[in-house]
């Protein structure tokens, strides 16, 4: 009787496994050799030293914005839009109602909000929240994830996955479907605040991500998460839509891009990259059967804080990380003079260090940990 137990539990076991219905359908696709933590991203410490400015509570200040009097303005987990003001002390500027991801200001002095949950918001300086955009055309938007804007007033939004919606999984529960799945259904949105029109200027992406407008305004810049890379799209009438790589195969999973001084862009990396996910890249089937394992022994983001800067030609000019994961999931970072703030996907706190860009402090050569 209990080697019959045994039998029977391990074909019902092998029949989960092999045929249990799950959300994705996976497609093949070659993920490139991992380059590791070499060359430009020898491990080093250079992020080790960063000064946690907890929340008092709250979780995930994914993306960093700069008010006009220099103080990081944030969105949290719980929906708030926190600033840290002068004093040292958290405040809300309002709560979204939704989890509020990307963030930033335009000439006006508006917060432009991309909501995970709803879409395209507006906080305007008097207090007001405005839902701007759920839809693009009749296709709504389900995982707003970053945006940027221009000088004359077009938002660049990034819609992580059109399949998976983050206020019905959860947007880190919703990223790891997408990504697993790698069908592409990510795109970027452009938005005219003057004419009031929306279209999709790119789609088929593996996971859009962050997303920056480049400092001469003729590109876009957006973070292509599963694909470990970073790309640009033309948005000047010469180039309209024209795309290029601008580095590619990083060592980890690219999340936030802001841009910096000097031409610089900061990229948070939010993870190292799954050596089980890369090995499974080619063998959709199995990664069905990854899906069914108990949530806690499939891939998921590894707790290493890691930032780069790149320039426009996707060269890795600062390069820092912290490999205890003193402050992990790093999402991105934004300037405000000789600061640098850097933002998490995960974390209790707003990090805070050095702004190498603005600081007459150089970058230490990566040391061993």
């Amino acid at each position: 009787m209990k080697k019959l137990f045994i039998l029977s539990s391990l074909i019902i076991v092998a029949v989960y496994l092999l045929a249990w219905p799950v959300e994705i359908e996976p497609v093949a696709w070659k993920a490139p050799d991992n380059p590791g933590y070499t060359g430009s991203f020898t491990k080093n410490q250079a992020l080790s030293q960063i000064h946690r400015l907890e929340l008092n509570g709250e979780i995930g200040p994914e993306d960093v914005a700069i008010d006009a009097s220099g103080m990081p303005v944030f969105g949290v987990l719980g929906g708030d839009i926190m600033r840290l003001n002068s004093n040292g002390e958290y405040e809300s500027l309002v709560n979204t109602g939704g989890r509020p991801l990307g963030i930033e200001y335009d000439t006006q002095g508006n917060l432009w909000i991309a909501d995970a949950y709803i879409g395209l918001l507006k906080l305007t300086p008097e207090g007001n929240l405005e839902t701007v955009l759920t839809h693009v055309g009749d296709s709504p938007i389900r995982y707003a994830d970053d945006l940027d804007i221009t000088a004359s007033g077009k938002v660049y939004l990034s819609d992580a996955s059109t399949k998976f919606h983050a206020k019905h999984y959860g947007t880190y529960a919703a990223s790891l479907l997408d990504i697993n799945e790698h069908g592409g259904h990510g795109r970027v949105i452009e938005y005219d605040t003057n004419t009031k029109q929306a279209m999709v200027i790119l789609d088929g992406l593996n996971f859009a991500n962050g997303v920056a407008v480049s400092h001469d305004e003729e590109w876009v810049l957006v973070n292509e998460t599963a694909k470990y890379r970073v790309l640009k799209i033309g948005i000047a009438e010469h180039n309209r839509q024209h795309q290029q790589v601008v580095i590619d195969n990083l060592p980890s999973f690219p999340d936030n891009i802001n841009p910096g001084s000097n031409s610089l862009y900061w990229v948070g990396l939010v993870s190292p990259r799954s050596a089980p996910l890369d090995a499974l890249s080619e063998y959709p089937y199995l990664r069905k059967v990854v899906q069914r394992l108990p949530a806690f022994m499939r891939p998921k983001a590894k707790h290493y804080g890691h930032l780069i800067a790149i320039n426009d030609q996707g060269k890795v000019v600062h390069d820092l990380q912290d490999p205890l994961g003193m402050y992990g999931h790093v999402t991105g970072a934004a300037e405000a003079g000789e600061v640098l703030y850097v933002s998490s996907l995960h974390e209790t706190a707003l990090g805070k260090t050095v702004n190498l860009n603005q600081s007459k402090q150089t970058l230490i050569e990566p040391q061993t940990p």
